[in-house]
């Protein structure tokens, strides 16, 4: 039957990405002393990142306009060209309402049905996990965005600026799935190639909002700073829960599969 030989081809398609990456996984697994010193890197960066932040949003609520950000802005916007307006406008459209949503949606639903469940759920958390955190900061701090009487403004946009919700996005979505196709699939074109994607989105998302006029620099070093921490809360959920609940699953080595159910037997 034509529809059980489709049902079959998509059954050997799901298995053989789940072996891929469970052998992956194995290959790449670290001892523990690599990981203590991971660790400790780690633990280094979420003090530094955060005190920075804090830093960082102080300043910025006490003063609305900070002569370097205006300083900045104009001398990057000095190199204005159609084309590179144009680039900036294509990095930051996967931003904006509503195709931010679409896009959330599609590789969340991409994710799930390539059997990667618990990735898609944690994806989807991170992005709605950074938004909700940005909207918290932005109505705390309340920061005008640039104003078309100091640089030049691209698009009116409301709301408030700090941090940059564009980089907090990119940061905690686009971040997340580069870490997902560094570690769940070996070295081939197909993994450098998504893995270079997301993460120059996440690396020029900055600059565009910058360079058209949506955010000042120091929103952008916000948005970077604290989405890289929602990042990384991501990632210790995403791990937390991987080897817990989801043994069956592509990304969980098989010796631990079997190690966790021989337990609950």
């Amino acid at each position: 039957m034509p529809e059980q030989d489709d049902r079959k081809s998509a059954d050997k398609g799901i298995k053989d990405v789940q072996q891929e990456v469970q052998e992956n996984v194995r290959r790449e697994a670290e001892a523990a002393p690599v990981r203590h010193y991971r660790m400790r890197i780690f633990q280094a960066y979420v003090f530094v990142a955060l005190v920075g932040f804090l830093v960082l949003a102080f300043f910025v609520s006490t003063s609305a306009n900070l002569p370097l950000d205006v300083t900045l802005t104009r001398d990057f916007q000095t190199l204005t060209s159609l084309d590179l307006t144009a680039f900036m406008n294509l990095v930051s459209w996967p931003g904006r309402t509503p195709q931010a949503i679409l896009i959330v949606l599609g590789l969340v639903i991409a994710l799930y049905f390539a059997g990667l469940r618990w990735e898609a759920v944690t994806a989807a958390l991170g992005a709605l996990g950074v938004q909700a955190l940005n909207l918290l900061v932005k109505y705390t701090i309340h920061r005008p965005r640039p104003s078309a009487d100091l640089v030049e403004v691209a698009r009116k946009l409301s709301g408030y600026s700090f941090p940059s919700g564009h980089v907090m996005f990119y940061t905690g979505f686009f971040g997340f799935l580069a870490f997902l196709a560094y570690t769940l699939f070996r070295p081939s074109w197909i993994r450098t190639l998504l893995v270079v994607f997301f993460a120059g989105l996440v690396v020029l998302v900055g600059p565009s909002r910058v360079y058209l006029g949506a955010h000042w620099s120091s929103d952008v070093l916000g948005g970077y700073l604290l989405g890289s921490l929602g990042l990384l809360a991501v990632i210790q959920i995403y791990s937390w829960g991987k080897d817990r609940y989801f043994t069956g699953e592509p990304g969980v080595p098989q010796d631990k599969a079997r190690q966790q159910h021989g337990e609950a037997d």
